[in-house]
């Protein structure tokens, strides 16, 4: 494989101009301006401007920075997995299920924990769905179950066993203290230790989360922002109908 060299984008080609934006403990001031400039030019990058500062709180400001960005990177050498699954739209995911599953998909959708953020999860169940596109809700051929925020972790296992759902979705927006990755661990470890975790098809979602993040904790996939409702239909039916053979 070739070399492709390559380092941000802003103007010209490889030129590496980037926009940071960061908090820093400190009244807004032309001294708190310089130290923004400097702590940047610390993390490898030159051309500093701090084109906007703004005191957010007492002893805090937020700094929007431009900046030209020094390293490159080999991007042939960069590896990355994604859901594998065709992309169909509403009605194709919906025909595919009556005519070959021959049933409805039951989907338990979660945000799990103390996280009371449902932005995500709403995303993808919610029958008005995100960006034009259905929720999950919408589909006749899906039985969809939104148990909204704050819910315990047990509580979902349990209604997903009541509903023999075929799949479990969970999301986590709070991430302060890798809160997102305990969450996510426990419910594996519990469905684990109550021999239920090949009973079901188990995606994560959230802002930090990627797919091969998801594998390694022990879910099936994982979809991260901008995920469409009908991305993660298409990845359940048809994975669904592939492990049935």
């Amino acid at each position: 494989m070739s070399e492709e060299i390559i380092k941000p984008y802003g103007d010209t080609f490889n030129d590496g101009m980037v926009q940071l934006s960061f908090t820093l403990p400190v009244e807004n001031c032309a001294r708190a301006r310089r130290a923004a400039e400097q702590y940047v030019l610390s993390l490898n990058f030159e051309d500093v401007r701090v084109v906007h500062s703004r005191k957010i709180a007492e002893n805090f400001t937020f700094f929007v920075v431009y900046a030209v960005a020094i390293p490159k990177i080999d991007y042939s050498t960069i590896e990355a997995s994604e859901v594998k699954t065709g992309r169909m739209t509403f009605k194709e995911i919906n025909e595919l299920i009556k005519i070959k599953l021959k049933r409805r998909l039951t989907v338990i959708g979660a945000s799990i924990g103390s996280d009371a953020h449902t932005v995500g999860i709403d995303a993808i169940m919610n029958m008005k769905g995100y960006n034009h596109d259905y929720g999950l809700e919408r589909y006749p051929e899906i039985n969809a179950f939104n148990m909204g925020s704050q819910v315990d972790i047990e509580d979902l296992i349990k209604r997903a066993v009541e509903a023999d759902a075929d799949a479990i979705l969970v999301s986590q927006t709070i991430t302060q203290k890798n809160s997102h990755t305990m969450n996510y661990t426990e419910l594996i470890e519990k469905l684990k230790a109550g021999n239920l975790r090949d009973r079901f098809l188990l995606i994560a979602g959230g802002p930090r989360i990627t797919n091969d993040y998801a594998v390694e904790l022990g879910y099936d996939a994982g979809f991260g922002p901008g995920s469409l409702p009908s991305h993660v239909a298409s990845y359940i039916v048809t994975t669904i109908l592939e492990r049935r053979g």
